[in-house]
């Protein structure tokens, strides 16, 4: 399932470059081997991001942002659009929203709108949520700027986006889908296992900019 998010990403420009849509595009898939080993990072210890900001790992588990922040990072470098990113990365969106929809966050009401409309037509169903910057509290270190994870057990998926949310230089239109990429059974039409979700809706955003763009 840790996968889901880089699928869905990699699906995403397979599909926009086989519709040879009029976009430039960029692919990161930041990929990271999830295991104990003598260079596993461990809890209290503080890492150096390419943005320059210091993070505390208080919580190993919650190696998906730390990965995730310096692609953004590097995406942010290339000056681009937008940022949109896929991942499977908390338990709590799917405490909050549960298996079948995703949870969506954006810095920019634009560019929610536009993927929560696409949703609604591609019947590939979003839910936003909010990013509610006073819980950036839960993500107080000590020793570092920031840590990637707290004490807390309330919005954990919010706390994910929020901590993700510093990575992406200001101003700059950014989405965050917290995918759970799983069907747990066989339903009509959906056979269990790896389900692509928020994806037909991200095409078809993306296909309406682009027309938009060539009018």
């Amino acid at each position: 399932k840790d996968m889901g998010g880089a699928a869905h990403a990699i699906a995403l420009a397979e599909w926009l470059m086989a519709r040879k849509l009029p976009l430039r595009i960029t692919l990161l898939v930041p990929a990271v081997e999830n295991a104990v080993g003598p260079d596993a990072f461990r809890p209290g210890e503080v890492i150096a991001t390419r943005q320059g900001l210091s993070v505390e790992i208080d919580n190993t588990d919650a190696e998906g942002r730390v990965v995730l922040c310096d692609a953004l990072t590097y995406a942010g470098e290339q000056s681009p659009e937008l940022i949109l990113d896929f991942a499977t990365l908390t338990g709590a969106a799917r405490v909050a929203l549960g298996p079948d929809l995703p949870a969506l966050y954006a810095n920019d009401d634009v560019l929610a709108a536009q993927w929560l409309d696409a949703g609604q037509q591609q019947r590939d169903p979003l839910w936003r949520m909010p990013l509610w910057r006073p819980y950036l509290r839960y993500l107080t270190s000590t020793i570092a700027d920031l840590a990637n994870g707290g004490p807390s057990k309330m919005a954990g998926s919010v706390t994910a986006a929020l901590y993700l949310e510093r990575f992406v230089p200001a101003g700059l239109p950014w989405a965050h889908l917290d995918v759970f990429s799983w069907n747990e059974a066989d339903r009509p039409g959906r056979p269990a296992g790896g389900e692509a979700q928020g994806l037909r809706a991200a095409f078809a955003m993306l296909q309406a900019r682009a027309a938009r763009g060539r009018t």
